[in-house]
């Protein structure tokens, strides 16, 4: 992950399981059979474990090694990348699982040469919960947030779970300029947060949106609001400039904390980029604001879609 996060992320290491399996593009391959060498590695948070001596806290490697067996003696693949995937998978259905690496050694691939061993190498992330707020207030506001809704869900990695309504919001700060549509997008990513905002500022430049003055009106503003759940291990927190986390202006933004608290109630937000900094609900934020700055927040168009949410 970019950043830092919240918890030491502890391993738990299983080398060696080794097994005959089928695997491979040749007829003898999947016909006579050959030795397969497989090495998972898992990163979670062992602290719960390590204070309660139960198993239920951590992963029982016993059954992590025999899931692993079962896959090398199989159904047989064509590839040990896909080998090496469905291993994958295995492993992080286990909730607990944050991250897992799978190393799947074939040393007696049909080569032709002579040589030490193959070995495909794969890395799976655990898909984080982000939150991403957007707005608009020059062209046709209103069409651009509906095609970025639409398009969002194009970035490989980026699963969308939830939209929220569309609210109308009077500018903050800058320049005298309309005023912005905004919405809140929950969905998870599979990567880390700079690579997440990356790909939001693509999206944002697909439809000419410039930086030429600060909080100026806008074609299109995505901003990264904030990256894991506070308190879960995948939380990224971060106070580098270009990758500020959570958002440092989410908590004084009512046009973020209502529309966000309409579709999850039970959403929290970290105040401040260290883990020291308290966290509140974000339904509660939103109701300590001052009158007149959630005033400047109202009803927007429904989106014109069919089963968008409604205010």
């Amino acid at each position: 992950m970019s950043g830092d996060t919240a918890y030491p992320m502890d391993r738990i290491e299983i080398s060696g399981v080794s097994a005959t399996g089928y695997h491979g593009v040749f007829a003898h391959e999947k016909r006579d059979g050959q030795l397969f060498v497989v090495d998972v590695a898992l990163t979670l948070d062992l602290r719960p474990a390590g204070c309660s001596d139960a198993l239920s806290d951590t992963v029982n490697y016993a059954e992590l090694a025999a899931d692993v067996m079962r896959r090398i003696e199989g159904e047989p693949f064509d590839l040990i990348e896909r080998l090496a995937e469905v291993i994958a998978a295995d492993a992080l259905a286990r909730p607990l699982v944050q991250v897992v690496e799978v190393a799947v050694h074939k040393p007696q691939a049909p080569v032709g040469v002579p040589f030490g061993d193959v070995v495909v190498r794969v890395t799976r992330h655990r898909p984080v919960p982000v939150v991403i707020a957007l707005g608009a207030n020059l062209g046709d506001p209103l069409q651009t947030l509906t095609d970025v809704v639409a398009e969002l869900p194009g970035i490989p990695g980026l699963a969308v779970t939830a939209v929220s309504p569309v609210v109308q919001s009077d500018p903050v700060g800058g320049p005298a300029q309309p005023a912005y549509l905004n919405a809140v997008l929950l969905g998870t990513w599979d990567g880390t947060a700079a690579a997440l905002l990356r790909a939001l500022h693509g999206v944002e430049s697909a439809h000419h949106r410039t930086r030429e003055i600060r909080w100026g009106a806008r074609t299109l503003d995505l901003d990264l609001i904030q990256f894991g759940t506070p308190g879960s291990v995948a939380e990224v927190l971060s106070s580098d400039p270009a990758l500020l986390l959570p958002h440092p202006r989410a908590r004084e933004r009512a046009f973020v904390l209502m529309p966000w608290a309409v579709i999850d109630p039970t959403a929290t937000l970290r105040l401040g980029p260290g883990f020291s900094d308290p966290v509140a609900n974000v339904g509660e934020l939103a109701a300590g604001l001052s009158d007149p700055t959630r005033a400047g927040v109202r009803p927007g168009p429904a989106w014109p879609v069919e089963g968008a949410p409604t205010w």
